[in-house]
């Protein structure tokens, strides 16, 4: 089974060719990859990419994720997010393949407290989200083998992330300043990385013992770390954590002060409530996923 992986140098990405690899042949490819184009910009080259290696499952981890650019860059951000998306989705068809890709919580409008179920209207509130909903419409639309997963709050020891900036400003500061009026739930990339594979290893597994001709697993899912928080409670819990390592981090800070994200207005808006719903995934794949504190704390036990 051959395996293609785009973006493998975002934070999923490397998660990916992790998870990906006992699959079958895994070709990683990012946008200044050589032999082959990577570039969801490049809609021809991806296309012939496509085309010369006619992979049985393409992931699609790129994306453009700049939430507040994407306000004043609206058609690059619909070309990589939607367009780009789209184009895979109809070549995969073509050549018979699962497609696998990513969206977000930011397709919802992010009102009320309950969990959003795959079956709830979006409604996003910001460029971005607008996006990434086209991008699932286009993907759903022309690939039937096609799995969608919704996440939310995406970390990973490798690269920049929330707590990470948390330790880094906890040692330059005694006070923070941390939103504590918008809810969801943190989830590592590993976490989204192994899960992909055993729902791909699931599908893929139904069809070649003939239960399904297209994969009655296919569709969207909300794939998020259990649990709930704010981004105060997360702040206070990253350096707590902090300070009962061993040996403990040395921090000025004295004192997380929590505040409404008015405080901090953006160009772009941001959904009160990202809970999400993951029964149907839980239940489709066998899987219970964990609180989203476990994977957290073993992030933070590989950055301390």
């Amino acid at each position: 089974m051959k395996i293609l992986l785009l973006g493998k140098g975002g934070q999923v990405g490397w998660e990916l060719q992790r998870s990906l690899a006992p699959l079958g042949e895994l070709i990683a490819l990012d946008r200044h990859s050589r032999n082959h184009c990577g570039d969801l910009a490049n809609l021809q080259g991806l296309t012939q990419t496509l085309q010369a290696l006619r992979p049985d499952i393409i992931v699609n981890a790129a994306a453009y994720t700049a939430v507040d650019k994407a306000e004043s860059e609206p058609e690059q951000a619909r070309l990589i997010n939607a367009t780009a998306p789209g184009c895979l989705a109809q070549e995969a068809h073509k050549i018979g393949a699962w497609l696998v890709h990513y969206s977000t919580d930011y397709v919802f409008d992010g009102s009320g407290a309950q969990a959003w179920r795959e079956i709830d209207v979006p409604a996003p509130i910001n460029v971005y989200g607008q996006t990434k909903l086209e991008g699932e419409q286009l993907v759903a639309q022309h690939c039937p083998r096609h799995l969608i997963f919704r996440t939310s709050w995406v970390y990973a020891a490798r690269g920049n992330n929330f707590a990470k900036t948390m330790l880094r400003l906890a040692h330059e500061r005694e006070r923070l300043t941390v939103i504590d009026d918008q809810w969801g739930a943190p989830t590592g990339a590993d976490l989204l990385a192994d899960v992909t594979a055993h729902a791909l290893r699931q599908a893929v597994q139904q069809m070649q013992q003939g239960r399904a001709h297209i994969g009655t697993d296919a569709g969207i899912y909300h794939l998020a770390a259990s649990g709930e928080t704010t981004w105060s409670a997360y702040a206070t819990h990253v350096l707590n954590h902090a300070k009962s390592a061993q040996p403990p981090a040395k921090l000025r800070v004295q004192e997380v002060v929590s505040v409404p994200a008015s405080a901090f207005p953006t160009p772009a808006r941001r959904p009160y409530n990202s809970r999400l719903n993951t029964r149907k995934l839980e239940s489709t794949f066998g899987l219970a996923l964990p609180d989203w504190r476990l994977g957290v704390d073993r992030m933070l036990a590989e950055v301390l």
